[in-house]
Order: C-alpha cells, then sequence, then structure tokens
C-alpha cells in the first residue's frame, strides 16, 4: 500500500510542479500555453475580457500547481496522516503565484501577448 500512496503522491506533486511558479521553463511551455488558450477561449465570447482571462487563466494555474505540489508530497511521505492544507499555505501560494501573475500583466500591456486574431492582422 506504500508503494501505491508514493506513486500517486509523485503523479500528482509532478503534475503539481508543472504547473508551479518554481521553474523558470514551465511558465513557457505550460502555464503560459494554458492561459493564453483560455483567453482566447473567453475572447471569442467577449473580445475585451481576453486580458483578465489570460491573468486569470495563467494565476489560477500557479496556484493549482503549489497546491497539487503540496498535496503530492504529503500523499508520498505522510499516506497514515491526513493533513489539510492551510490557510497560511494558501497565502503564501496565492503570494507567489501574484508576483508572477505581474510579469503576465507586462507581457500583455507590451502587446507581446494579445488575442489570436490580433497576431493574424499584421
Amino acid at each position: 500500500m506504500k508503494r501505491k500512496h508514493w506513486l500517486q503522491g509523485g503523479l500528482i506533486a509532478f503534475i503539481g510542479f508543472m504547473l508551479s511558479p518554481l521553474s523558470w521553463w514551465n511558465d513557457a511551455f505550460v502555464n503560459l500555453p494554458l492561459a493564453l488558450g483560455f483567453g482566447w477561449l473567453v475572447a471569442l465570447a467577449y473580445e475585451p475580457a481576453f486580458e483578465p482571462a489570460v491573468v486569470f487563466g495563467y494565476w489560477l494555474t500557479n496556484v493549482l500547481g503549489l497546491v497539487l505540489m503540496h498535496k503530492g508530497a504529503q500523499r508520498a511521505l505522510r499516506p497514515e496522516q491526513r493533513l489539510s492544507y492551510t490557510s497560511k499555505s494558501l497565502v503564501r501560494d496565492v503570494a507567489i503565484s501574484l508576483a508572477y501573475t505581474l510579469v503576465i500583466v507586462l507581457l500583455i500591456k507590451l502587446k507581446v501577448l494579445q488575442p489570436a486574431q490580433d497576431y493574424l492582422k499584421r
């Protein structure tokens, strides 16, 4: 049973790491494409919502990544203990994600990131 918990926790933690802001490369290959896709979907319905949708999507992937890493490591390393995700952990995860979000907002303001249709207009 320990091996099962270790594998499950490891998989959850790996997915969390891929979504988390803890490595420089995952933003370019995971979080940003997910956030951009989310923004494009929202912009199909209401184009002015592109910017907030990208920011929200990016922020959500980062927070979800940190939460999944925490829960995965907890499951792998302490399967017998059911520790809860504390409000202190959530506040820390949100603060880290907000810092990274400021970078994404700057990229949108500089028109590095924009709705898909605007790339085609050039």
